[in-house]
């Protein structure tokens, strides 16, 4: 039997993923470097949703005639749920977040607040999507948690952040995403 691709337009993805990050330095790291226990944002709920949107500007004549129409502006982002956090996580979709933990009280402190305590961390958010059928699914953006956040306390429901990641470019080609899929081929 000949080589099959695992990823074709025929795949069909199902199911979430794990999300991680970790501070932008410049250059985005290897899938084996971001994808660590220690880099995990937190297990999330919701799944996560990957938008893209192109800004066009048209120029037409009066009559319709003749038509041109370019690319003027795009925006990307990552939004997420986040169902486990703790004032690590919330640091990290801040920008005015400052933890500090007393050992000896046991007692882990973030203040948020105050716009002279930006940081003005960028973030490498990336996603993964395991499918040992079809092949794994990436997604990469560097940016900054711009949707805020609420923390709801129900007496029957889980307490999950909605984070939404704006995406910046991240490199000197102006990328906003980078999606990866394994084509791995099988027997």
């Amino acid at each position: 039997m000949p080589d099959k691709e695992k990823r074709t337009k025929k795949t069909i993805t199902l199911g979430s993923g794990l999300l991680y990050i970790d501070e932008f330095n410049g250059t985005i790291p290897e899938n084996a470097d971001i994808e660590s226990e220690e880099k995990l944002l937190g297990y999330i709920q919701g799944g996560a949703e990957v938008g893209y949107t192109p800004e066009n500007y048209t120029a037409e004549d009066d009559l319709g005639y003749v038509k041109k129409t370019i690319l003027t502006k795009e925006e990307a982002s990552l939004k997420s749920g986040v169902m486990t956090w703790n004032a690590e996580t919330l640091k990290k979709l801040v920008s005015t977040g400052r933890v500090t933990e007393d050992k000896v009280k046991g007692i882990r402190k973030i203040k948020i607040g105050g716009t002279n305590n930006q940081d003005g961390k960028s973030y490498v958010i990336h996603f993964v999507h395991k499918d040992k059928i079809d092949g794994d699914v990436r997604v990469t953006i560097v940016g900054k948690n711009q949707a805020g956040f609420t923390l709801a306390f129900a007496k029957d429901k889980e307490t999950v952040i909605d984070a939404e990641f704006k995406a910046e470019p991240c490199d000197e080609e102006g990328t906003l995403i980078i999606y990866q899929e394994e084509i791995l081929k099988t027997a």
